[in-house]
């Protein structure tokens, strides 16, 4: 009895054994995976690594971008992984979840909100005051509210930080009445303001993490990214498919 019990203890920890090292071996991939992109990409971007659907093909985040690499840290591709039998994105499913997470933890006192209190629909919208297509989605507000879809605007002077639209956006921001800055902004004015400390800056770099490379950018809260301008009955519907999808999810 002691004999069997002997030979199952040393089985069990030959089975351990094998497992200690197959992770210890994983995590030496994963260290020279983060190590080589970390020498790549700049000791500041964030790294997220995690397995992807294509075995010995890591699934890396860069900032807010997507990318996968052999488990030896070798081979980098980029560009985007299908699912052919489920017909999926699978990148842009990662890059989702992504805006989904980084949009989480909004301060709401942060956006300029234009809609009713209790909207079927609540969209983020990345703008900047001298681009011609958010002008012309502002001008019709109203419609996008008749729709049911509140606009929460956060600023992206596409121009940069320190630009005189960056200026501009700062002193909607810093405004006593900012929907009332907003719309002077929108119609092609310059609001003055007391200096303050405004949140465009950091709301410019989040468009930039979130995958923001023009405006108006349209983002709902679960992390579809709707790029430029949308007439409100055709944005109704496109966030209504959205929906459909999270709840068939």
């Amino acid at each position: 009895m002691n004999h069997e019990f002997d030979k199952t203890m040393h089985r069990v920890a030959g089975a351990l054994a094998l497992l200690v090292a197959a992770t210890t071996g994983l995590a030496q991939d994963y260290q020279a995976v983060r190590d080589r992109l970390q020498t790549l990409a700049g000791a500041d971007t964030e790294i997220a690594i995690a397995e992807s659907a294509v075995p010995g093909m890591l699934r890396v985040r860069l900032g807010g971008d997507i990318v996968y690499m052999t488990e030896d840290g070798r081979y980098l591709m980029q560009g985007r992984l299908l699912d052919l039998e489920s017909r999926t994105d699978l990148t842009n499913q990662a890059r989702t979840e992504i805006r989904k997470d980084l949009l989480a933890s909004l301060d709401s006192d942060q956006l300029i909100r234009f809609g009713p209190d209790d909207p079927a629909y609540d969209l983020i919208v990345f703008t900047d005051v001298d681009c011609g297509y958010c002008r012309r989605l502002h001008q019709q507000i109203e419609e996008y509210n008749e729709a049911g879809i509140r606009i929460n605007y956060m600023a992206f002077p596409r121009a940069g930080i320190g630009s005189e639209t960056f200026r501009k956006m700062d002193a909607v921001w810093c405004a006593a009445d900012q929907r009332a800055a907003m719309d002077e902004a929108k119609a092609g004015g310059s609001p003055d303001a007391p200096e303050c400390t405004s949140p465009v800056a950091d709301q410019y770099k989040l468009g930039q993490a979130i995958g923001v490379t023009g405006t108006p950018a349209l983002v709902t809260l679960d992390g579809d990214l709707i790029p430029g301008y949308v007439p409100a009955d055709d944005l109704r519907g496109r966030l209504e498919q959205l929906a459909a999808q999270h709840t068939g999810d």
